[in-house]
Order: structure tokens, then C-alpha cells, then sequence
């Protein structure tokens, strides 16, 4: 196995036709890394998993709900979700793209 992966050998998925699409950058066993879009003021459902969660904006600006603080975000910042909390977040401008990073990896987003 390859310590390199390139962005173009990633496989776009489409979570919501037209709203939300991901690419699995890299993963192992212990960490992940996860190139999410929105488009068209995408809201995602309010959820929580076992991994903690750090996320990057590289574009746009998003409202973002974690357990029970609500701020909004843009490029060049940073949030982090511990395990278990309860977040969700919704793309306040026409389009944006995130990276998640999640510990241990999202073995559901693997095929």
C-alpha cells in the first residue's frame, strides 16, 4: 500500500445529487481524510458518530452547530467535534468545500 494518494485517483461520490458530493483523500486504520462540497445552501442533518472530528473550510462560509454552540465559519478556519457530540452545519453561501479529518477512520464511507 501506497503512503501517497492523489486527488485525482480519488473517486467523487454523491451523497445528494446536486448538494453534496465527497472524495476519500487518504485513511488507514487510525486517521481519514475527507474532501466534502456543497452546493445550492446545503443543510446536513443533525448526527454524531464515535470518530472525532476536526474540519477545515477551504471555501465558503458555513453555519455550524456543535453539541450547543452555533458559529459561523469561512475559509481558513477550523473546527473540531469530540466524539459522541451531537453537530451538524449548513452551507450559507451558493457554494463550499471542507476537509474532514476523522479518527478512527469512517469504515461506513469505505466501499
Amino acid at each position: 500500500m501506497s503512503n501517497f494518494y492523489y486527488n485525482n485517483d480519488a473517486e467523487l461520490e454523491v451523497i445528494v445529487e446536486g448538494k453534496n458530493y465527497r472524495k476519500i483523500l487518504a485513511h488507514d486504520g487510525s486517521i481519514m481524510m475527507v474532501e466534502v462540497y456543497f452546493e445550492d445552501y446545503f443543510e446536513a442533518d443533525l448526527h454524531s458518530h464515535i470518530h472525532e472530528q476536526s474540519t477545515y473550510c477551504v471555501e465558503g462560509e458555513f453555519e455550524f452547530t456543535v453539541g450547543d454552540e452555533t458559529k459561523v465559519i469561512k475559509a481558513g478556519d477550523t473546527i473540531y467535534m469530540p466524539s459522541n457530540v451531537l453537530h451538524c452545519c449548513k452551507l450559507i453561501t451558493k457554494k463550499g468545500k471542507l476537509v474532514d479529518i476523522f479518527t478512527p477512520q469512517r469504515e461506513d464511507f469505505l466501499k
